[in-house]
């Protein structure tokens, strides 16, 4: 027991613990179309493309950490809706589209960050991930978004789920799919900004991925994915924190590592699907 409740006695655990739960859970949601709709490279994009948001913020700011959710949480808006603009009436992919605004606003991002003679110290918490050091208003706006997204999948999943897996259909039953493409799009970017400080820009990607990849391993049906999804990227917010206390390691590195462990074992194991569970029955 006393290996439990001992990092519960520091109050930026018990944050740090919230934190964790609440990230992984909106980004296993969220994820889970992610990865059914292959946008696993416009997550990484996104979670890439806030970094000029954050450090205008910063220097507008004077340093001030509080004001960079809402610098983040603009540019993360602001470029997926362009990703989106771009791909849909320009003549070029959509991957080109995402390749040439993520690599834009990563340079952009770049530059600014090279005024600042203190970036390294100051900045990289944004960078690789900063649970432990999230504020109660941090730790309330990420409540209130993160209810807001899991909000509006939950009034618009027949919608959503319509235009993910049959967008004939969906123009056929005359919904709205470039509005509900564009409130996906909304959707994902307010989750980068949510779980910024979580993870990290660094390894955002591997929160809206690994869980949802790991669930689609166990269950093929979307709404279990969705929830399963949830429960384990939960559970490595926990067990990743844990670590991080008691190893003296990254607390998003551990995070990730953690959600990583439990894909390779569904991967080897799952049931009807794991790699090793195939051999004996062959």
């Amino acid at each position: 027991m006393s290996f439990l409740l001992e990092p519960l006695q520091y109050s930026f655990m018990l944050r740090g613990l919230a934190a964790a739960v609440l990230a992984g859970v909106i980004c296993a949601v969220v994820g889970t179309y992610v990865v059914l709709r292959g946008m696993a490279f416009f997550g990484d994009a996104l979670a890439h493309t806030i970094l000029p948001g954050v450090a205008a913020g910063y220097l507008i700011s004077g340093g001030a950490r509080e004001p960079l959710f809402w610098w983040a949480l603009g540019t993360s808006v602001a470029a997926s809706l362009g990703i989106g603009a771009i791909s849909r009436r320009g003549r070029v992919k959509e991957d080109t589209a995402i390749g040439i605004v993520f690599a834009g606003m990563f340079a952009l991002g770049i530059a600014l960050i090279s005024t600042v003679r203190s970036y390294a110290v100051d900045l990289s918490h944004f960078l690789f991930g900063d649970v432990l050091g999230v504020s109660l208003q941090s730790l309330a706006w990420m409540a209130a978004f993160g209810a807001a997204v899991i909000l509006v999948v939950a009034l618009f999943y027949k919608e959503f789920l319509a235009v993910s897996f049959d967008p004939v259909l969906a123009q056929t039953l005359r919904l709205p799919v470039t509005l509900f493409n564009n409130l996906m799009l909304v959707l994902i970017a307010v989750t980068v900004a949510v779980a910024m400080q979580t993870v990290g820009v660094a390894l955002m990607v591997a929160m809206l991925v690994t869980p949802a990849a790991t669930a689609s391993l166990l269950t093929r049906r979307l709404l279990p994915m969705m929830a399963l999804a949830a429960a384990l990227a939960a559970l490595s917010g926990v067990v990743g924190l844990y670590a991080s206390y008691y190893l003296g390691i990254a607390s998003g590195a551990a995070i990730v590592l953690t959600a990583t462990l439990l894909f390779l074992l569904a991967f080897l194991f799952a049931p009807r699907g794991g790699l090793l569970w195939k051999r004996p029955r062959a």
